[in-house]
């Protein structure tokens, strides 16, 4: 393992349009990023954490890749219980912001590279999680394909994101808090209001849950499930890689 909160940095994959346009937008909001996060979600987003570490289950305690890491909340989660955890974002001043939060003993290495080629070998961790990041990714069939190929068999994956709501209390409460608490408050305490215009838009065009389940079908994980957590605006999808 390398030293210990060690930035790594990877070349990105073809990142035309989209893709640098989203990595520029969370550079500029990246300082305040988890303030933002706080006051919006009112810490709900720290219980939606515990349990999709819980979902982890044995696997939390081996080697642990938190994808689309953003600042670190999951890797921060994890210190206490992983063996190693390898943090991978392709936005450095998202990292930056997270590695300043990290213990100096934390087994913690980030890696700043695109999600869709990741510089890692295969088969080389226990489980993966991804907070509220794979709907930002283009491609996210690659993404799934990555975790596939970089999870030992039997290793678990989950996700804990915003789908694009199905019913109507979720429309209801996800159309409430997309138009009102997130360009509003988002803009307010991170002076970028159209970074937080984008994100609500990301979650309407974004899949449903059901769709998404399927698609890590289709990328050939097993056991896969998913839940509605609470307040319904934020769903966990888990998943296996077969043997």
């Amino acid at each position: 393992m390398s030293e210990p909160q060690a930035l790594i940095r990877a070349p990105l994959a073809g990142d035309p349009g989209r893709a640098h346009a989203v990595r520029e937008m969370f550079a500029r909001i990246a300082p305040g990023y988890d303030r933002a996060n706080r006051w919006m979600s009112l810490g709900i987003d720290r219980r939606w954490r515990r349990i999709a570490l819980d979902a982890l289950g044995a696997a939390a305690s081996g080697d642990v890749l938190d994808l689309c890491a953003g600042t670190l909340d999951f890797s921060l989660a994890l210190a206490g219980s992983a063996r190693r955890v390898v943090a991978v974002d392709f936005c450095a001043e998202m990292l930056e912001v997270g590695r300043r939060r990290l213990p100096p003993t934390a087994p913690v290495e980030t890696v700043c590279a695109d999600a869709r080629e990741l510089p890692l070998s295969p088969g080389v961790f226990d489980g993966a999680v991804i907070g509220f990041g794979i709907r930002n990714v283009p491609e996210p069939e690659r993404v799934l394909g990555e975790l596939r190929r970089v999870l030992r068999p039997g290793g678990k994956l989950v996700i804990v994101d915003f789908f694009r709501p199905t019913t109507l209390l979720q429309r209801l409460m996800a159309g409430s808090y997309n138009r009102l608490v997130l360009p509003v408050v988002g803009g307010a305490l991170t002076g970028d209001a159209a970074a937080y215009r984008y994100l609500a838009d990301s979650m309407a065009a974004w899949c449903s849950r059901a769709e998404f389940e399927q698609l890590c079908v289709d990328q050939g994980f097993l056991a896969v499930s998913g839940q509605e957590l609470f307040p319904p605006v934020a769903s966990l999808v888990v998943a296996e890689r077969g043997v």
